[in-house]
């Protein structure tokens, strides 16, 4: 095998949504450490994305490619080295809010109905920016609710790259963003090439927040629940 640099995806990947990284997952990743080089690809800000692995020692790109981030393993500290935002018209995006909250009857939410992440980036959250990580875990945990919502809502953000995102939103990014170009754009400035490199995933399926780069012809390693990721990992050649 030519594989040089393994990316993944972290919920629904690594660990459960928002929840912490396990040994069991962790000591895989130390041992994919020893042969590649590897890089989380995430939805979240990349220092969100290190609190939750427990500071795991890795690169971090984060926001979809709005944040990059490399770990320094003389002073142990992760380091943002690239911060890239997006302007964002507040008005026009709460007015397509209240279209799909109107069409769905979605009035029924805690805290705001808009999440404006500073650096231009959106998550359209169905039942609130502030609503209980339990309702979020139970409100759609097949998709099926969002995919049925998928096609009006990448119809309204229409100038976005819209994809359905954690476990009870979607997340939506500005055009030139998005899993693939930022990993290709890493992958680029690391001196790998696309045939060089392996992404690991679970939102394959069209509008999954991975589909972007399982449609590319990258090496996609599918992970179809994180506690399997082990046993994946050990039958696919990496290890």
């Amino acid at each position: 095998m030519s594989v040089k640099l393994v990316a993944f995806d972290l919920d629904g990947t690594l660990t459960q949504h928002k929840t912490p990284l396990e040994e069991k997952n962790r000591n895989v990743l130390l041992r994919l450490a020893e042969k590649y080089r590897l890089v989380m690809v995430g939805a979240g800000s990349c220092t969100r994305i290190y609190k939750q692995m427990n500071e795991f020692p890795i690169d971090i790109i984060g926001n979809y490619g709005m944040q990059f981030a490399e770990y320094n393993h003389e002073t142990k500290e992760l380091e943002i080295k690239k911060n890239e935002f997006a302007p964002v018209d507040r008005e026009e995006i709460l007015r397509r809010a209240s279209l799909i909250r109107e069409k769905y009857n979605l009035h029924d939410f805690a805290g705001n109905t808009m999440e404006f992440h500073e650096s231009g980036l959106l998550t359209f959250p169905v039942l609130g920016t502030t609503a209980d990580i339990k309702d979020k875990l139970a409100y759609d945990p097949d998709k099926k609710k969002r995919r049925a919502m998928y096609p009006y809502v990448k119809e309204l953000f229409y100038d976005y790259n819209v994809v359905i995102g954690g476990t009870s939103s979607f997340d939506i990014i500005p055009g030139e963003y998005g899993k693939y170009n930022s990993l290709m754009r890493y992958a680029s400035e690391h001196n790998f090439s696309k045939d060089e490199t392996v992404y690991c995933g679970d939102d394959y399926f069209p509008g999954g927040n991975d589909n972007d780069v399982y449609s590319s012809g990258i090496r996609f390693i599918i992970i179809d629940e994180y506690t399997n990721f082990q046993n994946i990992i050990e039958n696919s050649g990496l290890l």
